[in-house]
């Protein structure tokens, strides 16, 4: 005889799976549209302040971005959850939507060639294409 408890994988068990892999694709994706963009021939420098050298985006400043950007919003997720759980993915959606957004400001207000911005582009809507559908959808389970 079974019991139905052991079973039944609990409610963050069951979370885990699609949120690490939802991590991983927002790590992963905008890593290919960096590789695409180098390859493609896009300087991938940025003026942060005029008169300043330029700074390269490199492999491990996406990496490192990404991964950071993809934990804050699977963190947000879960204190949404146990604070507000009937509404947690209506608030993550509108918030990560939110801020996908308003990173492009300092994307589109720096100083870089027309190809560096696309790529740089591209990358926030990977990012945002991996966590924002596969959370929200999680979310409401």
């Amino acid at each position: 005889m079974t019991s139905s408890s052991a079973v039944r994988p609990s409610a963050s068990t069951s979370t885990l799976r699609p949120r690490a892999l939802a991590v991983l694709a927002a790590v992963v994706l905008p890593v290919i549209v960096w590789v695409i963009g180098n390859a493609a021939g896009a300087e991938l420098e940025v003026v942060q302040k005029a008169g300043e050298d330029p700074t390269k985006v490199t492999i491990g400043a996406v990496i490192g971005f990404s991964l950071g950007a993809a934990l804050l919003g699977w963190g947000f997720l879960a204190l949404l959850e146990k604070f507000a759980p009937g509404k947690a993915g209506l608030i993550w959606t509108v918030v990560a939507s939110l801020v996908l957004l308003v990173s492009f400001g300092p994307v589109l207000g720096t100083e870089a060639s027309d190809g560096t911005k696309a790529v740089l582009v591209l990358m926030h809507l990977a990012v945002g294409a991996a966590l924002i559908p596969v959370l929200r959808r999680d979310a409401s389970r």
